[in-house]
């Protein structure tokens, strides 16, 4: 079993493994800069960012790295649906009483900065466009194309990794349940809490369905997950709680703690924070609101209503109220370890594991 697969040689790095895009600032510039330098592929997480933003991230990343990146985007619609909003946000405003904040009405607007980022994307001419929650458009993917830039999206199923290679995608990331963080389910009207296969059972079926390289996602760690996914046909591994706590994540210093003190057994998948199904760590703000018994807004309107509460706990640095997206790997985390040294132990233990064989 080679270390550099068919992925490597497509996304031009020198070793099998992806730092997903995280999505609210974990993944920064500086984490994606450190990866990618160590020979893995960083990922900006870019969903919220404003285009402006992200094209100063994309400089900042150029500037100090010649290797290639990647930046996440979210393919889905931003429409607000206000229907039923006012018990919801009558539990919120409960909330926010807990963290002094000021109760907030009725009237909400997502802003849909989508156009805005992807037109960045490709004037920069970033080297790799990642998806979740769906697929860019035709037109979209032939204008990319045209640029030379590599396509990845996430899928949760075999029917939407069927659809995304028809669509001209160049590389799955097949995300099991174990994954923290939001479920890429492409539509949830079906199953509210999106399609939740294990890594391992749903991995060797995708690869069975599609021709092009696949990603494993969820629930890997080290170097004996990225092993475990090349014997199932894998060409690498996207890994996102494990850099969580890496120096160079923007994850929130409290954030970092509640991760190294839960286990297995801490997560739960949870609407509650912004309307799509996503795996975190219980906390009282997952607890209070599922006891209310009110149903969440659908996407982006709810995370947009608990917006405020979110910045506010980290101002505070209370855990209790912030988002804090983890898998179910969590006893496997490294603490104070730069993002670099984690890839390059993770290709070490694969290789020893493998008998030092390429």
């Amino acid at each position: 079993m080679n270390i550099h697969t068919k992925l490597c040689e497509l996304l031009g790095i020198q070793y099998p493994i992806i730092q997903a895009g995280m999505a609210g600032g974990p993944a920064n510039a500086d984490l994606v800069i450190a990866v990618s330098e160590a020979g893995g592929l960083g990922t900006l997480g870019a969903a919220y960012m404003k285009p402006e933003e992200i094209r100063e991230s994309i400089r900042k990343i150029k500037s100090n790295t010649e290797k290639p990146f990647a930046v996440n985007l979210f393919c889905t619609s931003m429409d607000d649906y206000l229907v039923g909003i006012e018990p919801v946000q009558s539990v919120l405003n409960g909330i926010r009483e807990n963290l002094s904040l000021s109760p907030r009405g009725n009237d909400i607007q997502t802003e849909n900065l989508f156009n805005g980022q992807l037109k960045i994307l490709i004037e920069e001419n970033v080297p790799i466009i990642s998806t979740a929650f769906g697929l860019l458009s035709s037109i979209e993917i032939e204008q990319i194309n045209s640029k030379g830039i590599k396509t990845m999206a996430m899928v949760t199923t075999v029917k939407e990794a069927i659809l995304a290679e028809n669509h001209g995608v160049d590389v799955l990331v097949a995300q099991g349940s174990d994954a923290g963080g939001h479920r890429g389910t492409f539509d949830i009207s079906e199953d509210p809490y999106g399609a939740n296969i294990g890594t391992f059972s749903l991995i060797p079926q995708v690869v069975d369905a599609v021709n092009i390289p696949v990603v494993a996602a969820g629930g890997i760690m080290d170097g004996r997950g990225l092993v475990a996914a090349l014997a199932l046909g894998a060409k690498g591994v996207q890994m996102g709680t494990a850099f969580l706590p890496s120096l160079e994540s923007g994850a929130h210093p409290s954030y970092k703690r509640a991760l190294h003190e839960s286990n297995e057994e801490s997560t739960i998948l949870t609407k509650v924070f912004s309307g799509r199904p996503a795996r975190g760590i219980k906390n009282t703000f997952i607890t209070d609101f599922e006891k209310s018994g009110v149903s969440p807004m659908p996407f982006p309107t709810q995370n947009s209503l608990t917006s405020d509460i979110r910045k506010e706990a980290a101002k505070q640095s209370n855990p209790e109220y912030m988002s804090l997206w983890a898998g179910q790997a969590t006893r496997l985390l490294r603490k104070s370890i730069e993002a670099g040294k984690l890839v390059e132990i993770c290709i070490t233990e694969a290789k020893d594991l493998l008998g030092n064989r390429k």
